[in-house]
């Protein structure tokens, strides 16, 4: 056999080999990295559809929340892991559309994963607690005039971080990176929970992490950043306001591995978050928090994506937010 035959025989049996292996994907449970705390964002949308996705994989889902660095932390364990499919990532705006935005030294870019789905919409909900005396916009803006007030995040470079500043400019606050201190947090459960404490006045976060807290009364919404009210929430959009801007900031949820991952594991993906997607439960429990369940292809998601970067890049220039460290 000639030396060009034989290489092309050996090309075409480790093809079929690799189709063999894949063939039988998942033979065992996959890890997905959530990349934020518990009780965040994030949090929540994978636990709530790790039950009828667990079903459709037919396999264990182990979920891990990886958290540090805005959602960078766990991004990178996904990043570096191998293209079996055994490793997953839920990406989130945070991570995935702010964080490369606001981040020079970003240890990976959007090229680095490979995006299954976008499945979540969320809008941004900025709150207080009732007892801050804070009932409406207009009331917070005039107490950051006056000075002494903060605003909680998932992060440094997290869609809370860029939302507290952005939401404060529109209103008419020049300056927001000095007219209220940012204090970050491990996490959106962590920084609902630094509003609640008092140790921040204020967030901006999306309405599936704020759900719960505004239907027990332990945090007042004062605005939604969305054209059409948010169910649950009594609280003017950003439309009422004139401040249709605003409705850029939004949250998404999607599935991501390393950007080499085989098409025939992506193409099982897609099956089985169709199936997830569809769970009556699911989508009830997510719809109760303010999240509309819009499932993507990945070609739709990484158009999605990058469209997202797009925008948040332009308002981190705008506000001169880009961390160059």
């Amino acid at each position: 056999m000639k030396i060009g035959t034989l290489t092309s025989a050996i090309a075409v049996g480790a093809t079929f080999a690799a189709t063999a292996v894949f063939a039988d994907y998942p033979e065992r449970a996959i890890n997905m990295v959530i990349p934020y705390g518990a009780g965040g964002a994030t949090d929540i949308s994978a636990r709530t559809i790790a039950e009828p996705l667990g079903d459709a994989v037919g396999k264990p889902l182990i979920m891990a929340n990886i958290t540090g660095a805005g959602g960078a932390t766990g991004s990178v364990a996904v990043q570096n892991a191998k293209n079996d499919g055994y490793t997953m990532l839920f990406a989130r705006v945070g991570s995935h559309s702010v964080n490369p935005a606001m981040k020079a030294t970003l240890p990976y870019t959007l090229d680095d994963f490979r995006f299954v789905t976008v499945y979540e919409i969320n809008p941004v909900a900025c709150a207080v607690t009732p007892a801050s005396g804070i009932n409406s916009m207009d009331d917070l803006i005039a107490k950051v005039k006056e000075g002494g007030v903060s605003y909680s995040s998932s992060g440094v470079g997290s869609l809370l971080h860029l939302a507290g500043a952005m939401v404060l400019k529109e209103f008419g606050i020049a300056d927001p990176l000095s007219a209220a201190t940012h204090i970050p947090q491990k996490g959106g459960g962590a920084a609902a929970t630094a509003v609640l404490n008092g140790t921040a006045t204020f967030l901006c976060t999306n309405s599936s992490a704020l759900a719960s807290f505004v239907a027990n009364g332990q945090l007042k919404p004062l605005m939604v950043t969305t054209p059409e009210p948010v169910v649950g929430f009594d609280a003017p959009t950003a439309n009422d306001l004139g401040k249709e801007r605003l409705n850029q900031l939004v949250g998404w949820t999607g599935i991501a591995g390393p950007d080499d991952l085989p098409d025939d594991v992506a193409e099982k993906w897609g099956a089985w978050m169709a199936t997830a997607t569809a769970d009556a439960k699911f989508n009830d429990t997510m719809s109760a928090r303010g999240s509309v369940i819009e499932l993507m292809n990945p070609e739709e998601a990484n158009a999605f994506i990058q469209g997202q970067f797009d925008i948040f890049k332009a308002l981190v220039d705008e506000l001169g937010m880009r961390i160059e460290g």
